[in-house]
């Protein structure tokens, strides 16, 4: 089939990559001048599918108020919600219930473990170079801390995850950078679990994808109208005057700002910034834009070589759920859920936690002065799982809503939804995340 693809963060990339390897001739647009350009640009980058888990989990409404009188809160307001977000909000706090979030956690951990396979068999069959390191530790300051971890390791081993729970000493022995001046009570460790370079990972599975051929990459193009004339699905496209050439494909050819282009099926792997063609389509989606902050700064090499003051893979911060992420010759420090927040604005508390959480643990790490700061938005449904599948239109299917866990479920719902097009089983169940439990 002719399939067009939405989208060109890592989740329509993983996805054309899937189609293609199919046998379907497939496009990919997406209105930016690169792939990975927005959610997927500068994540933590960290796959650890016990971590992958709904916001709408019981007490976590008394958990966000509570926070809201700290300093350094993991979830915060950059102004008044309107009436969109009061939806989701209401419909949030509605699934925060103990009733049915085992069940949707056990969805969203499946498909994790399942992604997480799944990455790395491409990664090893494509030999593709990203940068990625093994080993995820999850850093536990005091004993309260501790003891609220405790049950969700227990839920976490009947599951099949197997956590590490380590000592202070041994934290220091995984990762000896970590300043000894700050206060540590334990920790735990996941060898198997990784970090890598989710916007890298997306150009070289892309650029392999076109290499072989089924994928057409269209960049600079935004989809505005998608119509189904009984046969084929047609996509009114606007192509900006001036659209730059893919190193990832040849020149697109000369086109009019207004063009069409006809498929046989499309899928909606839009972000925050798709709600626009949603709404065309009806598609009642009740997703929120939860902005995520990141800073990424060059490592910093101590004069003595063996002296290490930079993460060796990837840390979490349990008290402010940050993590720092080794990227690379470069240190990235990433958290925050920003709520009613904007893509042009940066509020000051969520950066000066990430900038205190680095301070913490790696004093001496990094060169500050070339920091970058970044602000994404992330696309999350109030219940939590993605929306994986088809719609009420013929032909038209979806691959959205992954929250801040998009990187750690791109490998696996482009699978799931590549099966689900070609009439498989799906190697997970997928019955929860169809668009039919929102009606």
């Amino acid at each position: 089939m002719r399939i067009a693809v939405i989208g060109a963060g890592v989740i329509g990339v993983t996805t054309a990559f899937e189609l293609a390897s199919d046998g379907h001739e497939v496009t990919l647009y997406e209105q930016r001048s690169s792939v990975a350009a927005e959610s997927s640009f500068a994540n933590a980058g960290v796959v650890s599918p016990g971590y992958v888990a709904p916001w709408s989990a019981p007490g976590m409404p008394g958990k966000i108020l509570r926070g809201f009188l700290n300093e350094h809160s993991a979830v915060s307001f950059d102004g008044l919600p309107g009436p969109r977000l009061w939806s989701w909000l209401w419909r949030w706090w509605r699934a925060c219930e103990a009733r049915g979030y085992a069940e949707r956690r056990a969805q969203m951990l499946a498909l994790a473990q399942f992604s997480q396979q799944r990455l790395r068999l491409l990664t090893e069959t494509l030999d593709l170079g990203y940068e990625r390191r093994r080993g995820y530790l999850v850093l536990l300051r005091e004993q309260a801390e501790l003891d609220r971890i405790k049950p969700g390791l227990d839920v976490m081993a009947e599951l099949g995850l197997h956590g590490r729970l380590i000592d202070e000493a041994a934290c220091r022995a995984i990762e000896p950078g970590l300043h000894a001046q700050t206060a540590l009570q334990a920790g735990v460790h996941w060898p198997d679990d990784e970090v890598g370079n989710c916007r890298q990972f997306a150009l070289q599975l892309l650029e392999r994808a076109v290499t072989h051929g089924g994928v057409k990459p269209r960049l600079h193009h935004t989809v505005q109208e998608i119509q189904h004339d009984g046969h084929h699905i047609r996509l009114r496209i606007h192509v900006q005057e001036a659209p730059r050439v893919s190193r990832l494909a040849e020149p697109s050819p000369a086109l009019p700002p207004e063009t069409e282009s006809v498929h046989d099926a499309v899928v909606l792997c839009t972000g925050a910034s798709g709600c626009r063609l949603h709404q065309k389509l009806r598609l009642r989606l009740p997703l929120a834009a939860v902005h995520g902050y990141s800073v990424t700064a060059p490592l910093r090499h101590h004069q003595d070589a063996h002296l290490e003051v930079a993460p060796r893979a990837a840390v979490m911060d349990e008290a402010y759920k940050v993590a720092i992420s080794r990227i690379g010759d470069r240190v990235r420090v990433a958290g925050s859920g920003e709520l009613a927040g904007s893509l042009d604005r940066l509020a000051k508390k969520p950066v000066a936690t990430l900038y205190k959480v680095l301070h913490d643990w790696f004093p001496a790490g990094t060169n500050l002065s070339l920091a970058t700061t970044w602000k994404g938005a992330r696309p999350m449904l109030p219940d939590g799982p993605p929306l994986i599948g088809a719609t009420r239109h013929p032909g038209v299917w979806i691959n959205l809503g992954h929250g801040s866990s998009g990187w750690a479920l791109a490998c696996g719902s482009a699978r799931v939804l590549a099966d689900q097009i070609a009439g498989r089983a799906p190697p997970v169940d997928a019955r929860g995340f169809l668009l039919q439990r929102y009606g």
